[in-house]
């Protein structure tokens, strides 16, 4: 008898399901009528439906489509830097980690600290007039670029963001690099097989799922980024540097458009699951 069809089973999926529709099913419903409906603070308890005029007036503002823009390319940026910075950092660093394995802990000390924190970090750092990064900019070389201008913003939080979450990236895949099993490595070396071969033709493809997920997993955290943006830019000039996490903030609390809001969070939400049909459809492909 399949064991998830057993009533034991039943019985101890009732606390689970309960919990997720209690507290993801009635707020997922919320917003769904919200989306739907003219809203306003006044108006929470009492909304009017509207139809689908709340998704026609997003998909139809500019702004929308910018932000959709900048998150698409920093969640690709960042997810792109931060694995192969954390995989260059797991093959190079794994024999001296074997035998000091405490450098693991300041290698994380980043993840420790709050995205807004790193934010309001940088900001100071790199500000214009105040930080130190500037000063001496300005001291060796008689010039600086102003790092969070229009020009050059997206590329410093792009750096910001990868400078904190690469350990994310090198825990996952010093965790699957060492997975790989030594004696395939060795059968590969008495086979005359170099270091470079044993990489790429055993390692990175044994590999191969964790990087997927790993990728994957950081776009979608960089594509939804909002504390460090925030705090270092906010929206930026004329919204240059706006996610959309950002324009739904602005559009539910700056402009009280709720409606308007909930129905951007709601395509951010079909756009973050089709991310992750897409990597649910990988994954079973490569099991196949």
């Amino acid at each position: 008898m399949d064991l998830a069809r057993r009533p034991e089973w039943k019985l101890l999926a009732i606390p689970l399901v309960g919990f997720l529709l209690l507290f993801l099913g009635f707020p997922a419903l919320v917003n769904l009528v919200y989306s739907v409906s003219e809203v306003t603070f006044q108006t929470l308890r009492s909304p009017s439906l509207s139809g689908f005029a709340n998704y026609a007036e997003v998909l139809a503002d500019g702004d929308f489509w910018r932000a959709s823009w900048f998150s698409l390319r920093f969640g690709i940026v960042t997810a792109l830097a931060e694995c192969l910075l954390g995989l260059g950092l797991a093959v190079f660093l794994s024999p001296l980690i074997e035998k000091r394995s405490s450098l693991m802990a300041p290698l994380m000390l980043p993840l420790m600290v709050a995205p807004a924190m790193i934010g309001l970090m940088y900001r100071l750092v790199l500000h214009e007039f105040v930080g130190p990064v500037p000063y001496y900019l300005y001291m060796w070389f008689g010039d600086s670029p102003a790092f969070l201008n229009v020009d050059n913003a997206f590329w410093t939080l792009a750096v910001v963001e990868t400078l904190q979450w690469t350990p994310f990236a090198f825990l996952l895949f010093y965790m699957a690099y060492q997975a790989v099993p030594t004696d395939v490595r060795q059968a590969a070396a008495i086979d005359g097989a170099g270091s470079l071969q044993v990489l790429t033709t055993i390692d990175l493809p044994l590999m191969a799922p964790t990087i997927v997920i790993a990728f994957f997993v950081r776009f979608i955290d960089g594509f939804r980024v909002f504390d460090n943006v925030y705090t270092l830019t906010g929206s930026g000039a004329g919204g240059s540097t706006a996610s959309l996490s950002i324009y739904i903030y602005q559009a539910f609390f700056k402009q009280g458009a709720i409606g308007k809001a909930v129905a951007a969070s709601v395509l951010l939400f079909l756009a973050s699951f089709a991310v992750l049909y897409g990597l649910n459809w990988l994954s079973s492909r490569g099991k196949e």
